[in-house]
């Protein structure tokens, strides 16, 4: 009997094989030593093998040999011009500022709210098909996400008229109401 292994990096993990024929159709992944705060984990709880499908395995493969092959000709890619990331400092501050070559922009602040959550404002804009510019700008705190644009539904301007029969029965439970009194 022959044994052949395949292996090969993956993010500091081994994918290795070992197995007896080529006609073997499991796979056994490596997945490393699991540690929380660089202390590692028990095996039993968290097993550092697993077992995979050797077809998922050559799948796989051959879809990242294909894929870095692939022109990008997608005339909607485009190239990144800002990807600014400021992670919390020692109050929760932070934000994020993201820009694209063809018009797209987020930008989002946020800190450390009074109850414990985040408080987020920012806003994101693209331009359209038509060429005109989509806005939308919000604010996420303890009162909840809200958004202000002109792409978001709005409800009909009040006071529309009153069907009768509303009416009608708005004046029934008026009566009913003077009734029990």
């Amino acid at each position: 009997m022959s044994q052949h292994i395949i292996s090969f990096p993956m993010r500091g993990s081994t994918i290795s094989k070992c197995f007896s024929s080529l006609a073997s159709d499991v796979v056994e992944v490596d997945v490393g030593m699991k540690t929380v705060g660089g202390l590692p984990l028990p095996s039993e709880s968290h097993p550092t093998h697993l077992s995979v499908p050797l077809k998922f395995v050559a799948a796989l493969l051959v879809a990242s040999v294909v894929a870095d092959k692939v022109p990008l000709t997608n005339p909607r890619l485009a190239t990144i011009l800002k990807n600014e990331q400021h992670t919390p400092d020692e109050f929760g501050n932070h934000n994020s500022d993201f820009e694209t070559e063809n018009g797209i922009e987020v930008h989002i602040s946020g800190s450390q709210g009074e109850s414990g959550g985040a408080n987020v404002i920012g806003s994101w804009s693209y331009v359209q098909d038509d060429g005109s510019l989509a806005n939308l700008k919000f604010v996420a705190d303890e009162f909840g996400y809200q958004p202000e644009s002109d792409l978001l539904p709005v409800a009909p301007h009040f006071p529309h008229p009153i069907p009768q029969f509303v009416l009608d029965q708005i004046e029934f439970a008026r009566l009913e109401d003077k009734r029990r009194a």
